[in-house]
C-alpha cells in the first residue's frame, strides 16, 4: 500500500525544483496540482515568485499542466491570467485526468513529473501511471473537509516512515 501512495521525493516548496534537476531526470513536463501546491487553497492569483518559476519551467522546454480536483470556477480564476492550461474535477486519483494531461503535454508517462501536495490523491495516481512523483509540503496549514480526511491518513504513513527512518521534507 504504502509503495502506491509514496513519492519518488520530498520538496518543501515547488520554487526547489530547478529545470537543471528535472532536465537530468528526464523530465519535459509537469503536471502539478494547485491548492497547496502551488498557492494556498484560498489565494487567488499566483505569486510573483510562482511566475518566475513558471517562466524557467517554459524558457527551458518544459511545459506545465494543472490537474486540480477543484472546481471550474476555482482553477480557471488561477490558471487564465498565466496562461496556464488546466484540468478541473480532475478526480484524482482517478487515472483519467493524468491521461488527459499527458495527451495534452504529448509525453509519455516517463516524461513527465507530478508535483502536488497529497499522498491519496496526486501520489497515488501518478504512481499508477508510473511517472516521477514529487510531494511538496502544503503551503498551507488549513485545509477542506476531504483534505483533512486525507492529512490524517498521512500522518500515519509519517510516522511509518519515521520508523523505517526514511526521510521526508519534514527532516529536510
Amino acid at each position: 500500500m504504502y509503495k502506491l501512495i509514496m513519492p519518488k521525493e520530498f520538496v518543501r516548496s515547488v520554487l526547489d525544483l530547478t529545470p537543471e534537476k528535472l532536465h537530468d531526470l528526464g523530465i519535459k513536463g509537469i503536471i502539478t496540482d494547485l491548492d497547496n501546491t502551488l498557492v494556498e487553497w484560498d489565494r487567488a492569483n499566483a505569486t510573483a515568485e510562482l511566475e518566475q518559476w513558471l517562466a524557467s519551467m517554459k524558457a527551458a522546454g518544459i511545459n506545465v499542466i494543472i490537474a486540480s480536483n477543484n472546481n471550474e470556477e476555482r482553477v480557471k480564476k488561477f490558471a487564465e491570467p498565466i496562461n496556464l492550461p488546466y484540468l478541473f474535477r480532475a478526480k484524482k486519483p482517478l487515472l483519467g485526468a493524468f491521461k488527459s494531461a499527458l495527451q495534452q503535454l504529448d509525453l509519455k508517462p516517463q516524461e513527465v513529473m507530478m508535483l502536488g501536495d497529497q499522498m491519496l490523491t496526486d501520489m497515488m495516481g501518478a504512481n499508477r501511471m508510473k511517472m516521477h512523483t514529487i510531494l511538496v509540503k502544503p503551503v498551507a496549514n488549513s485545509d477542506g473537509m476531504v483534505t483533512k480526511f486525507n492529512r490524517a491518513i498521512e500522518r500515519r504513513v509519517y510516522k511509518y516512515l519515521a520508523k523505517k527512518g526514511i526521510p521526508t521534507w519534514e527532516e529536510q
